[in-house]
């Protein structure tokens, strides 16, 4: 499959006017795809469990970030 054919989503929090979003595909089972607007053509590859691991650190502030209510 190509990168043109993947269905990706777009974040909820993801903002159109300033051209920053990231987006998630599911690839097969067990594989996710993840990428930036900057890079859509450099996508990373996950699992579902590393990616709720991912968002739980983002969420929580441990990435740099201020925590998320």
């Amino acid at each position: 499959m190509g990168m043109s054919e993947i269905q990706w989503q777009k974040s909820s929090y993801s903002t159109d006017a300033e051209g920053n979003c990231v987006e998630l595909a599911a690839q097969a089972v067990g594989t996710v795809l993840l990428r930036e607007s900057d890079a859509p053509g450099v996508p990373v590859t996950t699992t579902p469990a590393h990616l709720r691991t991912l968002l739980r650190h983002v969420k929580a502030g441990r990435l740099g970030g201020a925590p998320r209510p």
